[in-house]
């Protein structure tokens, strides 16, 4: 049964709202800042795995995947697998053949064995190697044959030069009406003494790749109602809407 129109329309009014209140926008801000301290992200697991993102970003991710219902969702970075799983699961319970590639240049043995192992690793592929490598973009692409619709999600090496690599390595599989999700994009807004121990900060990250993405494609928009409606979000401008197929 479809929603009714004036539930859509207080939701609508609802996001409207947000977009506009500068108070409870510096709220969250805050917020963002001081929980990311405390390891925020770590705290949360999905079906076992440790998912390591926020849970208010995966709630977009399920109204994305409900909506697009993917035959192929490309992860990159894997680190424990829990998103992998998360993706996995919203596609058993849609019931398509869709798949999940994750990718990473380290996939730890403990983890491979561990997602290898879970009951939802029959819709799970992975790949072992860098996501820029020509190699594994060319195997992913392999992959990704006769699957359209396919949703991209980054989350891997957070440095501008990469992410904008793979942005544009990736943007190519994703067609009208389908995201390109850029996680970590918040780093552009974090102090440096968050990450003082990593080699991308402001201006080096994956918000300032999405940037400079935007200047060269008129393929993708920032879906800007999905950062107003979350307020909690790591990925301010990065969930990438495709609003035409390529040439």
């Amino acid at each position: 049964m479809s929603e009714p129109e004036e539930f859509r329309k207080e939701v609508r009014h609802n996001i409207d709202s947000l977009s506009k209140d500068r108070d409870v926008q510096a709220l969250s801000r805050i917020w963002l800042r001081e929980i990311t301290r405390h390891g925020y992200a770590y705290n949360f697991r999905w079906m076992g795995r440790p998912i390591i993102q926020f849970p208010q970003d995966m709630i977009a991710m399920q109204e994305i995947i409900w909506h697009l219902k993917p035959r192929l969702i490309v992860e990159t970075g894997i680190a424990h697998g829990g998103s992998l799983v998360y993706y996995a699961s919203l596609l058993e319970m849609i019931g398509n053949d869709g798949i999940v590639l994750g990718i990473d240049i380290d996939i730890r043995d403990h983890n491979r064995k561990a997602i290898e192992a879970h009951q939802m690793h029959k819709r799970i592929r992975m790949l072992e190697g860098s996501s820029i490598c020509d190699a594994v973009v060319r195997k992913t692409f392999d992959i990704a044959v006769d699957r359209d619709p396919i949703l991209v999600v980054l989350d891997s090496n957070h440095t501008h030069d990469h992410v904008l690599s793979e942005l544009k390595a990736y943007a190519p599989l994703v067609t009208k009406g389908s995201y390109i999700v850029v996680f970590d994009t918040l780093l552009e807004h974090m102090p440096d003494d968050l990450v003082d121990d990593r080699p991308w900060g402001v201006g080096n990250n994956p918000g300032s790749a999405v940037a400079e993405f935007l200047e060269t494609t008129d393929r993708f928009e920032v879906d800007r109602d999905i950062e107003h409606k979350l307020l909690i979000t790591v990925a301010p401008n990065g969930y990438l809407r495709c609003t035409k197929n390529k040439p």
